[in-house]
């Protein structure tokens, strides 16, 4: 198939753009490389089918063009900095909500009627329920990263019942593993980096959510998008067992090899502003079509600290 992956250059998107392209599809990768960068796509180049485009989804002409042609959009871009659009308050209105309209008009100009779609599971802000599925609710995010995503989620909907589209959408775990932009493990390297002997923690370090290693994040969206026949689809997308932030800052100190590293909090049950501390995802729902993670979460956390550290520090 003609696939079109938004923020193909980014962190989830440079491992899908790869697995496609492996499994024989042709892939244009749209990236402003904000983010994601071209050494992510490094394995793609070259490889028959693939294409690149630096371009902004909030540039409906030149958006519009690209994906002209294409028979799918895997819609990954998005600002994936939180506690960012705490600050900058239009980030994600614009990069999230905005720029899912624009791929939307876009794929209804081009009569492009399939989308997957990468939300998340803040979208259910702080649930009564936990384990959490997906008919939950009522959904109230506590972040506008949370808001964003929800909002995306209502646009597809609406254009599957108006246009005849069809939707994959999964609600995503934490990711972690080979090309991370962000997060707890490169942010406990980046701190390390600066200074090795003593690492600071976000929070209380009791913050316990579950790590999906980023090769079978790809493995269940591909799986669900195969296997899902709505018209909306929609999935929580995640792995057994939950990691603290305090065993995450352990699994970094262990693939840096460092030695007498001094664990400071923060306090609080938050890490900032729009966390939610808890985090426990039910899924049964991807369980039941037949897919289920391989990795538990502490095995994708650790797997991902010596990835991330081979790429950040061995690597430079």
């Amino acid at each position: 198939m003609r696939i079109m992956v938004t923020g193909g250059a980014g962190f989830v998107g440079s491992n899908l753009t790869k697995r496609l392209l492996d499994e024989g599809h042709s892939v244009t990768v749209f990236d402003d490389l904000s983010l994601g960068t071209l050494d992510n796509l490094r394995e793609c180049k070259g490889k028959p089918g693939f294409a690149f485009i630096r371009g902004d989804l909030l540039d409906f002409q030149c958006l519009a063009a690209a994906v002209r042609d294409h028979e799918v959009v895997f819609h990954l871009a998005a600002n994936s900095d939180i506690p960012r659009g705490t600050q900058f308050t239009d980030t994600d209105l614009r990069q999230g909500t905005l720029a899912t309209f624009n791929v939307l008009d876009a794929m209804r100009l081009n009569s492009i009627r399939q989308i997957v779609f990468a939300s998340s599971s803040v979208i259910y802000g702080e649930p009564s329920v936990i384990p959490t599925p997906e008919d939950y609710g009522p959904l109230l995010p506590i972040s506008l990263y949370g808001a964003s995503k929800l909002a995306c989620e209502g646009l597809i909907s609406a254009f599957c019942h108006n246009y005849n589209f069809q939707a994959w959408m999964f609600r995503f775990a934490n990711i972690c593993g080979l090309h991370a932009t962000h997060g707890a493990i490169v942010d406990f390297i980046r701190k390390l980096q600066a200074n090795p002997r003593k690492l600071e923690i976000l929070g209380n370090g009791r913050q316990a959510k579950p790590y999906l290693h980023v090769s079978e994040c790809v493995d269940g969206m591909l799986f669900g998008w195969h296997n899902g026949h709505d018209a909306v689809n929609y999935f929580n997308l995640g792995c057994e067992g939950a990691t603290t932030a305090t065993q995450i800052a352990e699994y970094v100190v262990e693939a840096l090899g460092s030695t007498n590293v001094e664990l400071t909090y923060t306090g609080g049950q938050r890490g900032w502003r729009g966390d939610v501390p808890q985090v426990r995802l039910d899924c049964g729902k991807m369980r039941r079509y037949g897919w289920v993670a391989r990795l538990t979460s502490d095995e994708a956390v650790r797997r991902a600290a010596q990835e991330i550290v081979e790429e950040m520090v061995c690597r430079s």
